[in-house]
């Protein structure tokens, strides 16, 4: 956090000495459409020197006649006779011709300021005076955030005369216009029901809402309902005020979260644990979130988190049983297999009454690694499907609440990955709530050597985000703020970040010495007064507490902790599978773990999906296909009258068939929908007219499974973590990723080493995710040629120098202990049942497929509708039907290959004589 040196290069400097540094500032600050304007000015106004009423600061104009356009009375009498001249509507700011200035100084600026007997028309300088005001409220709107007192170390805080310097600087407001009556423009609402308030009074009310515990960013917003939304709620007299029943749950749910961490200090003083001391009021805003949103019809919350505070989120958010919590401390050992993880990389899953709205609800935190921000990819890929299984089109029962750390929030490069998928039709989860823990540290590094912008929360500016900075100090601000994010979320569909600012009272971790880096900022954490202890005096003094029952409330949560620890003494074991966070209920029961179902398909089911796949739209005559696409067509149609596939062909097999037997496919990544080598072409594209598309496999049947398919951002790290938590919320889904190329996926590199290749060992969750990577030397350089295929199998919980027997037994065994499949198809059929055959396996295991490039279009690489038909299956080896076979004993030497290398050595021995 370094706003005062940000902020002191860009002073704000208004009134009549310097007109054009305001009209500048102005229209940067827009909330509304630009207009188209000439060099003319509206109104010639020749006594006015450097007036605002001019061509080049017309941005109050504009607001006002806006507000006029859609309720004439709700601007001042004398505005409203000015916009009814018929002149000022053919103004060219409004797309007409200029005009002449045919309205009195008197009749534009009648009144138009202060409120006054005098029948006298206004000086330029009421005119000035009245513009100064209404630049004030903006100025206090748009820049106020960075006045206010969000530090609760007072570090970086600004004095009263600082933010007054900053925002109100150069208007020139005297004494004697502090105590004048202003009309309050439309762009407030901080008189309430009042339309005049004196100019103290305005600048008072406008320094407690965005210069007091609350920094407010929001009027860069593009929609100005959102903005006006937000004004209201921040401005209207008593929004921000709490009854006494809500500060006794504030108090009471900040004691469950300071008493927790209390609790493990005391019994762990040596462990780890990354606390949340100097950020307790995470845990009751979270509550506030949650207890909100279920009010507002939300059923699920999917979480992901770093590791600071998440034991205490585990415990008094989502409710976790204290036992289980505790005997992570126990170092035992597990009661069934796997690697396991650090505590505080766990994840739950819990279903619960919520006993602030007496509704029942879901809360999930998913598992992640110490690789921070990795897991925010993955939670919007859980919360998008389940909003798709359980048809929440608008994201009204399902939400994900994603929390960050201040200096990960501003240097992960997957936080914008994750947040520029937020508005794409294929990945939106229709807002997501975001809070920042800012301890103002990033282990042992300042922010000024972390971060270049003046907040870690900029990322959120740039998906047009409302962000709430907020004291972590200031519990009813928190709540407030909280709240408010709920609701915003709620009515806009739209992500909000909150900076919940506070501090980190031990070092990284507990046993961590923080003075050798920052002795300056820990000499004043160690004399700063805790949040509980704060807030307890608070309403000590109030009268809504005494100092008995504060103590009872403290005792209270602690005799609970202190039960369950004694009962966590008598744990033996410890269950991964208690930490699960998602559960696939009924899945696994009644199935033989190695037994695979049936992955051929009756050919005449295979032959109506080709003769659809190879079909336009039922109005082909009014839709127009490109003319090369009609050939592909044809092509296609003319294979399945042959009883033949090629690799498109039988991928669209594979997935109609799937789709027909009502499994959802989806299929996501860069340009996947025609696919890298254009051989895909899922989705046809009307000629002549634009966004009119249509897709074959989504039209096979009338009671057929969806089938998505989606060209994604151009991102690998944030799309294949997306993917993954689709996958991991349904195992009946076949879910894939296509690299452009094969190298690409090292971008996600990430994704696939924590969670794709160790993600059972950890945390006993099953992924069948498909990652299809274009492999092949084809003339496209080192990198292009290459998906790095000894990289998987290195990844592969095998052991390299065993010799694997044919039996099929073996086959199942094998994949049900491993931790992925990697597989580099040499046939077109082979593919078609290995897609299949993720859906026929009693489990889930990720999938690599090495996928061909100059195979796509092989004369030879063909297969018939004999090997897709019943009784047949994914072939582990193919032998070969050349003369070498049919003389097994005249044979020297024996190769085993797959994909292209197969092609290529039988091309060579034909062109030898030797096939």
């Amino acid at each position: 956090m370094h706003r005062q040196s940000v902020s002191a290069l860009v002073p704000l400097l208004l009134g009549r000495n310097h007109p054009e540094v305001f009209a500048n500032f102005i229209s940067k600050t827009r909330t509304f459409p630009n207009f188209i304007r000439s060099a003319a000015p509206y109104c010639s106004i020749a006594k006015i020197e450097e007036s605002y009423l001019n061509g080049n600061s017309s941005v109050y104009i504009e607001e006002m006649y806006q507000a006029w356009s859609q309720e004439p009375k709700s601007v001042h009498a004398s505005w409203d006779a000015y916009f009814r001249g018929s002149s000022f509507q053919k103004s060219p700011m409004f797309g007409s011709e200029s005009m002449s200035n045919q309205i009195p100084l008197s009749a534009i600026a009648s009144n138009i300021g202060m409120v006054s007997s005098s029948s006298a028309a206004p000086t330029a300088d009421v005119i000035d005076s009245h513009l100064v005001v209404h630049s004030t409220i903006r100025s206090y709107q748009v820049r106020g955030h960075l006045a206010a007192q969000i530090d609760p170390l007072n570090l970086i805080n600004m004095t009263r005369d600082e933010a007054q310097r900053l925002i109100i600087r150069g208007t020139d407001i005297s004494d004697q216009n502090m105590d004048k009556i202003y009309q309050l423009p439309h762009t407030t609402w901080i008189g309430g029901k009042e339309k005049h308030l004196p100019l103290r009074e305005i600048i008072m009310r406008l320094e407690n809402v965005y210069c007091g515990s609350i920094g407010a960013e929001f009027m860069h917003l593009s929609n100005l309902d959102e903005v006006n939304w937000i004004r209201k709620r921040l401005e209207t007299p008593g929004s921000m005020a709490v009854n006494v029943d809500e500060k006794k749950l504030i108090l009471q749910r900040i004691s469950r979260s300071a008493g927790f961490e209390n609790f493990l200090a005391k019994k762990f003083t040596s462990e780890k644990r990354f606390g949340l001391e100097g950020v307790e009021m995470l845990i009751p805003g979270m509550k506030t979130i949650v207890d909100r949103s279920t009010e507002l019809g939300v059923e699920s919350i999917i979480m992901g988190m770093p590791h600071r505070g998440r034991l205490n989120v585990l415990a008094n958010v989502c409710r976790k049983p204290l036992v289980q919590i505790l005997t992570q401390f126990g170092g035992l050992e597990a009661a069934d297999e796997g690697s396991g993880d650090v505590k505080y990389h766990l994840g739950t899953y819990i279903e619960r009454l919520n006993r602030a709205t007496n509704k029942n609800m879901r809360l999930a935190v998913v598992a992640n690694p110490s690789h921070l921000e990795a897991v925010d990819p993955v939670v919007q890929g859980k919360a998008r499907a389940e909003q798709f299984y359980r048809g929440d089109q608008e994201g009204n029962k399902v939400m994900s609440l994603l929390l960050h750390g201040d200096a990960a929030f501003a240097g992960q490069g997957v936080v914008y990955e994750t947040m520029h998928m937020s508005e794409l039709p294929d990945y939106t989860t229709k807002g997501t709530i975001h809070i920042v823990a800012n301890n103002q540290i990033g282990f042992t590094t300042d922010p000024r050597y972390s971060r270049s912008s003046p907040y870690c929360t900029d990322v959120g500016r740039v998906v047009n985000s409302p962000i709430f900075h907020v004291n972590a100090d200031d519990p009813e601000a928190v709540i407030f703020v909280c709240k408010l994010a709920a609701e915003y979320r709620h009515t806009f569909h739209k992500d909000v970040v909150i900076d919940m600012v506070g501090y980190r009272r031990h070092g990284h971790n507990e046993i961590d010495e923080p003075m050798f880096t920052q002795p300056i900022m820990y000499s004043i954490i160690k004399k700063h007064i805790n949040v509980l202890d704060l807030y307890s005096k608070k309403l000590i003094e109030e009268g809504i507490f005494s100092k008995d029952e504060v103590k009872g409330l403290i005792d209270k949560y602690d005799q609970i902790c202190e039960e369950a620890y004694k009962e966590s003494q008598l744990e033996t074991q410890i269950y991964h599978t208690d930490w699960l966070d998602s559960p696939w209920s009924g899945f696994f029961e009644g199935k033989d773990p190695l037994k695979a179902g049936p992955t051929g398909v009756h050919e005449e089911t295979l032959a109506h999906i080709g003769r659809r796949f190879s079909s336009g739209p039922p109005n082909a005559d009014s839709f127009q296909v490109h003319k090369a696409m009609t050939r592909i067509l044809k092509s296609r149609s003319e294979m399945v009258n042959n009883r033949t596939i090629d690799w498109a062909l039988g991928e669209a097999l594979a997935f109609g068939s799937l789709l027909k037997e009502g499994i959802h496919v989806r299929l996501s990544g860069q340009d996947v929908e025609r696919g890298t080598f254009s051989h895909r072409h899922h989705i046809l594209h009307h000629q002549t007219k634009d966004k009119s598309t249509y897709n074959p496999l989504a039209n096979l049947y009338p009671d057929q499974a969806p089938y998505t398919v989606c060209n994604s951002s151009l991102s690998e790290y944030g799309v294949l973590g997306f993917e993954l938590g689709y996958s991991m919320t349904n195992p009946n889904a076949l879910v894939l990723w296509e690299a452009q190329f094969g190298d690409f996926c090292n971008g996600a590199q990430c994704i696939i080493d924590q969670f794709l290749s160790s993600g059972q060992a950890k945390w006993v969750r099953q992924s069948g995710l498909v990652m299809l990577l274009p492999h092949g030397m084809e003339g496209m350089g080192p990198e292009h040629s290459s998906a790095r295929p000894e990289r998987f199998l290195q990844l592969c919980a095998d052991d390299p120098e065993y010799f694997p027997p044919l039996e099929d037994e073996f086959a199942i065994k094998q994949l049900l202990h491993i931790n992925m499949i990697v597989v580099n198809c040499s046939t077109p059929a082979n593919y078609f049942h290995i897609l299949r055959r993720q859906i026929a396996l009693p489990f889930r295991k990720p999938l690599i497929i090495m996928t061909p490039k100059s195979l796509l279009r092989h004369p030879e690489c063909k297969s018939s509708f004999d090997e897709m038909t019943p009784d047949t299956e994914f072939q582990r080896m193919i032998c070969e039907s050349g003369s070498a076979s049919q003389n097994p004993q005249s044979v020297k030497k024996l190769i085993f290959c797959t994909g292209k290398v197969y092609y290529d050595l039988i091309k060579a021995r034909r062109t030898a004589g030797k096939f």
